[in-house]
């Protein structure tokens, strides 16, 4: 029998050298999961410490509806490098009536450290909610962002057209508003660069099948993109397959360096700005 070949060690994210500046604008650390996902609520802390060896100086939790932020804000009460985003996923689009639009604004009129509404959309991979409740969801989530006056981060799948006939139909041209976890390619780039939206470009960016997602964010702007990693999904390169956590942006960054032809540390400082300002954080 031949002999095993030996893995090569991935290198840590903190090889890339880069500054204490970086943001990842989209985690989910408060969502417990099943096997190597998911985060349990007495290892939040060392993942942050991980992201801040790494670069990374401050980490958006969303919070998949109210009920979720009340159970678990509580575990960055220490952690004030963590802002958060709060709203009603599509896929429990159904759980959304007057109660739970109530618990939303009341939780944001009360804390300061909720800066953004969101994930909010269309999914119509799963139909985990029926598609009139997602619509109808929605577009009342979009009316409470401009009650409110925050942005909103939208989560799109298999939707691309109906969510920007919303959106369109709702009036939410160049109103402050995030484009999460964007995997399209350079025309749908140019489709919300136009309406003077944001990009938030994940980890996908590093795999080796997203040609179309890389020719999209070699033509997007910097002061219009930012970097999440939409973790305990979607790990970038060298660790696809893994958790993700926010510590892998580094990663993230390094992958929208080399399509843009720049160094990792211009991409990683310019995109921290561009979060700063999108979801008013404080400098």
């Amino acid at each position: 029998m031949g002999k095993k070949k030996k893995s090569r060690p991935r290198p840590s994210p903190e090889s890339l050298g880069l500054p204490l500046v970086g943001i990842d604008t989209h985690a989910h650390l408060d969502l417990a999961g099943d096997g190597d996902f998911g985060f349990g609520a007495d290892e939040v802390g060392a993942v942050l410490d991980r992201a801040r060896a790494a670069g990374v100086a401050r980490v958006g939790n969303v919070f998949l509806g109210p009920g979720a932020f009340e159970r678990n804000a509580r575990l960055f009460k220490e952690r004030s490098e963590v802002f958060f985003i709060l709203g009603v996923h599509p896929h429990d689009a159904k759980t959304w009536d007057a109660d739970c639009a109530s618990a939303v604004e009341a939780a944001f009129r009360a804390d300061s450290r909720i800066k953004a509404l969101g994930e909010i959309g269309l999914d119509f991979h799963y139909d985990y909610s029926p598609r009139p409740v997602q619509d109808r969801a929605f577009r009342e989530q979009l009316e409470l962002t401009r009650g409110l006056d925050v942005p909103a981060v939208i989560h799109s799948r298999e939707a691309w057209d109906e969510t920007l006939a919303v959106l369109d139909d709702m009036g939410f041209r160049d109103r402050p508003l995030v484009w999460h976890c964007f995997g399209g390619g350079p025309d749908m780039a140019r489709a919300v660069l136009e309406r003077g939206w944001t990009v938030s470009v994940p980890g996908t960016v590093s795999w080796r099948k997203a040609d179309g997602l890389r020719a999209a964010v070699a033509g997007i702007p910097l002061d219009r993109m930012v970097l999440e990693t939409d973790c305990p999904y979607l790990a970038p390169e060298p660790y696809r397959g893994k958790r993700n956590e926010p510590a892998l942006t580094a990663f993230t960054a390094a992958a929208v360096a080399e399509a843009k032809g720049m160094e990792p540390a211009e991409v990683w400082e310019a995109t921290a700005a561009t979060a700063v300002r999108v979801f008013g954080l404080e400098e």
